[in-house]
This record gives C-alpha cells, structure tokens and sequence, in this order.
C-alpha cells in the first residue's frame, strides 16, 4: 500500500486472494460507506442537505460489495462465501433501491437475499441458523413495506404487527414505517366521529385524539403479546407519551374562559360538557396504563426478590423498591376518583375504591417484609393483621366486580402466603427472644473497669453508646518517669579564674628560652 510518505493504493484482484485477508479489505470498504450513510441518515432529519450525500454513499457501498462479489466468483472461494457475498450485495443494492423509492427493483433486491439467507439456514448448524434467520427478519418489514407501496393493501397489517411484536423499528424503514402507521390512522380518524364511555357519548372533533384512540386497541395487544420485559416497557412508555400529546391537544381547546363557560351546560347541573368528559377519558386512559406498568415493574422485581441473584456484584432489589412503586399507583387511583364528570358514577367509585384496597394490602405486606429483615417482629405482625383485613374486605366485597378485578394481583393466595408468613415470624421471634435472654446471662455482667482494661474479655455494656461511656480513666492519674539526661551550663558566667602571676614571673626569669618553651608547651 505504498511507502512511509505515500499512500498507493494497490487494487485487490483474483491472483492476489492467496490469502482471505486481501477479502476483508474490500468488505471494511463497503462496510464504511454503509455506516457513514448511516450516520447520515440520523443527522438528515435535521439537515435535509445530506441526504444527497447519503445517496452518494449508499452507492459507494454497492458498488464495492459488488467488487466483492466478482472476487468471489474465484474458484479458490468456497460455496458458501459465494452465497453470502451474493446476499450481502443484494441487501445494500435493495437498501439503495429503498432510498430511490424503485420499489419494485428493492423489492427484488430483498427476496434474493432472504432467499440466500434461508437457503444458508437450512444448510447448516442451529448455531449458525439462528444468524441467518434474524437477517430474515430484519428484511421482512422492508419487504412488506414495498409490497404495500406497490399496491398490496394488506401488506399495512402484517408491517403494524411487525413493529408491535418487536417493540419498534429500527434501521431505514423506522422513519417511513411510522408515517404510514400515522398516515393510515388519520385516513381511518377521517371516518370517527364519537367515542361511548362509561355510558356516555362523547363527540371527538381533534385529528390527534382520534388518530390516538384508534391505535389504542393495537397497544393494548402489542402489550399483552410482548415476550420480553424490556419491549413491554417500551411500549408502555409509547402508549403513554402518545396520551399525553392527545391531553395536551384537549387542554388547548379548553381555554380558561371558554373552560368556565361549558364545565357546567344549561339546564343540566353537575354535568361537565363533552369536551371536558373527553378529557376526563383521556386522563383515565394514562393513569390507568400508568398502574399497568408500575404493577407490572412490581411483578419483575417480586420474582428478583424471591430468587437469589447469581452475581453478587449487583444490587439486590429490596422490598422497599416494591413499596415505593406501590404508592406511586395509590397515588394514581387517588387521582382517577378526582375525575371530573365521575363524582355520581358509583359503581366506579365502588371499583376503584377496592382496586385501592388491593394495592394496599400489597403495600403493607413489603412494608411487614422489611421490618421482617430487621427484626423488628411485633410492628411485622401488626402489618401482616392488616394485611389480612384488607384482603378479606376486598375478597367480600368484590362481588360483580370481579370481572373488573380479575387483571389485578390474587388477594386470595396473598392471604395464604401472609398467613405462612405469620407462623415464620411468630417462630422467629421466640427463638430471637430465647438467644437474647441466654446472651444477657452470659454476658451482660460488667464490673467499674474502663472499657480500656478490659479488651480481653466480651461483655455487653449498653452504655458504651451513650454520652457517659466509661472508656478510659480521666483524667489519667502521675506515673514516676525517668527524667531526661541533660546538662545545663549554667555556672560558666560566674566562675573566676585563678590568677596567673606567679606563673608569668617564672617565666620571666627563665629567660626567652624559656618563654618559648612555655609556650609551645615543653616542661623541664
């Protein structure tokens, strides 16, 4: 590929493919156009200017997994690459198809490759088959998207149950699939004119409340079709921001003016108009989805708390996670009893009123279970009797809304499962009890002694925690220390020196001789 200072480009052909490296510098080629079109299709939403240049790069794509293909044609190429280079073209040259909007050519270009695709399933391990059957399924909404704008009206059906079962699309048909979702609904919302709830008829003149209310159906079974937990979520936080714009649109025709005018019509007393009764159904719709989704979140963690978590590493979920999810749907229900237009309906206060008592009990169980784990063994049992009465009063009163009820946790095993519960605790507490009173026989003897001379041996002394712990002696009593060896010359400044007279004069008559010896120190 050229030098140090140059780059030089050298083109792969078939006498170089002694090695099948020189084939995966073809692939990363087309591989690169690919993502960078890619990029470019998410920054296009903002910026309509780089499509032309996602077409461009699309191309660039094609036309290098073409190259690919003719060097696969080599007779030093197995079967089976041949067949995945041909599919591999196929799937890009139908994604650039896709984009030109030449349905019929992408539509071609798909078929070929999921043709490959399962031809290679069915000639292989499960391992590998499970690889190729999920690129079959990643092309079939691209097939039937094609197929509906060619002109088979059914195909609109099969790609809406398509992005329901998976939770949402994803890749270049995510963007074009709902619009026409969206465009369908409208054509359908063309044809609605009014909604019955509650026994009431409520015309519906708002194009989003309409095009939210007829996809509501298939919300609701994408929900209970999802396999997974995390496409369950998804689709319940879809539901519910689509609810939210339809409230909004709502809000904004009630003006506070016009609001004070038609809550309370003419002649009819206590009875909101039309539009707030939309309103009113609408808000039910989200608290009521937002109770699903937090019942089932508490499902998902009451099955992690009941099985032992394989990796230590992650945190363990606790019964005052299920607790905090609890009051955030008693809160809900709160305010589903404060919808205007529902104050006379007593059945469905009736309703929600014992689905509040279900929850409760649900509620005072996790509260009983923490206290459980920190031994706290009569306020459990308070809760656990409370428990108990709630279930009871729902079990009684539940009656002909049993139908209503029956999506709701089983209050029946909750009492069965509070009383196994009881008799775990009640056993728990008196041997908790028994080992207390033991341990304050063998070791709750303490003597006057500081906690300082008695580390050797256990002893139970409540005081320690208090502010008059007896910890060490204070203040501490003198101990005799031997004192550092210092000397201190302090005597210098008042010592007189002898006088030296008699010295001098001996010196002096020895003579200079002996001055001299004198000082350099000679004796005779």
């Amino acid at each position: 590929m050229g030098n140090r200072h140059k780059f030089t480009g050298k083109k792969v052909t078939e006498d170089l493919l002694t090695d099948n490296r020189y084939l995966l510098l073809v692939l990363m080629d087309a591989e690169r156009a690919w993502s960078y079109a890619m990029q470019l299709k998410q920054e296009a939403n903002t910026e309509p200017r780089k499509r032309f240049h996602l077409l461009s790069r699309l191309r660039k794509a094609v036309k290098h997994a073409e190259e690919l293909e003719r060097l696969c044609e080599s007779n030093r190429v197995d079967a089976k690459t041949k067949l995945e280079a041909q599919a591999y073209t196929a799937y890009l040259s139908g994604m650039l198809r896709f984009e030109h909007q030449e349905w019929k050519a992408a539509i071609e270009a798909f078929n070929k490759c999921k043709t490959i695709y399962e031809r290679l399933a069915s000639a292989f391990t499960e391992e590998q088959a499970v690889l190729y059957n999920q690129r079959v399924e990643e092309i079939s909404p691209n097939i039937r998207y094609c197929a509906y704008n060619i002109g088979d009206q059914s195909a609109i059906n099969e790609l809406m149950q398509m992005r329901l079962r998976s939770g949402g699309t994803e890749g270049l048909l995510a963007e074009k699939l709902e619009a026409l979702i969206t465009q369908t609904r409208a054509k359908q919302a063309a044809t609605m004119s009014e909604v019955e709830w509650r026994g009431r008829t409520v015309p519906v003149k708002i194009d989003k409340v309409r095009i939210f209310l007829l996809g509501l159906a298939d919300n609701e079974a994408a929900i209970a079709q999802a396999e997974s937990e995390e496409t369950k979520e998804r689709l319940f936080e879809s539901m519910l921001s689509e609810c939210r714009d339809a409230i909004q649109a709502v809000r904004e025709e009630l003006k506070p003016d016009q609001k004070q005018r038609d809550y309370t019509l003419e002649g009819e007393s206590g009875k909101v108009s039309n539009l707030q009764y939309l309103h009113s159904y609408l808000t039910y719709i989200k608290l009521s989805t937002a109770v699903r989704r937090n019942e089932n979140m508490a499902k998902g963690l009451q099955k992690a708390l009941q099985s032992q978590p394989e990796d230590d590493s992650k945190r363990s979920p606790r019964p005052q996670d299920l607790i905090r999810l609890y009051d955030i749907i008693l809160q809900n229900l709160v305010e589903l009893l404060q919808l205007p237009g529902l104050e006379e309906d007593r059945a469905f206060q009736k309703e929600i009123g014992l689905k509040t008592l279900v929850f409760k009990a649900y509620r005072c169980f996790f509260i009983a279970q923490s206290y459980v784990l920190v031994k706290k063994w009569s306020e459990a049992l308070v809760l656990y009797d409370r428990v108990l009465k709630y279930a009871n009063e729902v079990h009684s009163d539940a009656g002909a809304f049993r139908n209503s009820l029956k999506d709701l946790p089983d209050v029946q095993e909750l009492i069965t499962q509070v009383r196994s519960e009881k008799c775990s605790l009640q056993a728990a507490a008196i041997l908790d009890a028994s080992d207390s009173h033991q341990t304050e026989i063998s070791s709750q003897v303490k003597d006057n002694k500081p906690l300082v001379e008695r580390f050797e041996t256990f002893c139970l002394d409540p005081s320690l925690v208090t502010k008059q712990a007896n910890l060490v002696h204070f203040p501490p009593g003198f101990q005799p220390i031997p004192c550092k060896p210092l000397f201190f010359d302090l005597a210098l400044n008042h010592v007189a020196f002898p006088p030296l007279e008699d010295k001098l004069e001996q010196k002096t008559k020895s003579g200079l001789t002996g001055y001299i010896k004198g000082i350099f120190g000679f004796r005779s």
